[in-house]
């Protein structure tokens, strides 16, 4: 009984380990709290742009990887790809921001 729970434990550890530093590998060695923080900046920005009535947030895709912001998707006009990049731009911790908005008359 104590041999079963020692393997089960190890077993929980060594998966948490695993899931802990997989992000790691699968973000190109990016450390969790950078993931993290990434995840933050993509939240806030995509709040911003769901609050701001020019942009729809629906239609941009918003990643962030090491604090550059990746912008996608579909605009109506230039001044709405204008406005998605400087929302982008105006956020915490964003380093970069590469804006690849298509607009679509």
């Amino acid at each position: 009984m104590k041999f079963t729970r020692a393997i089960a434990f190890a077993v929980v550890t060594g998966a948490s380990l695993v899931a802990m530093t997989g992000c790691s590998v699968f973000r190109d060695q990016q450390t969790v709290g950078s993931y993290v923080d990434d995840a933050g900046i993509t939240t806030a920005v995509k709040a911003k742009m769901a609050e701001d009535k020019s942009v729809s947030a629906t239609s941009i895709s918003v990643e962030t990887l090491n604090g550059t912001v990746q912008l996608s998707g579909f605009a109506k006009s230039q001044t709405e790809k204008n406005r998605a990049e400087q929302i982008a731009r105006s956020t915490n911790h964003v380093r970069e921001v590469r804006n690849s908005i298509v607009v679509r008359p």
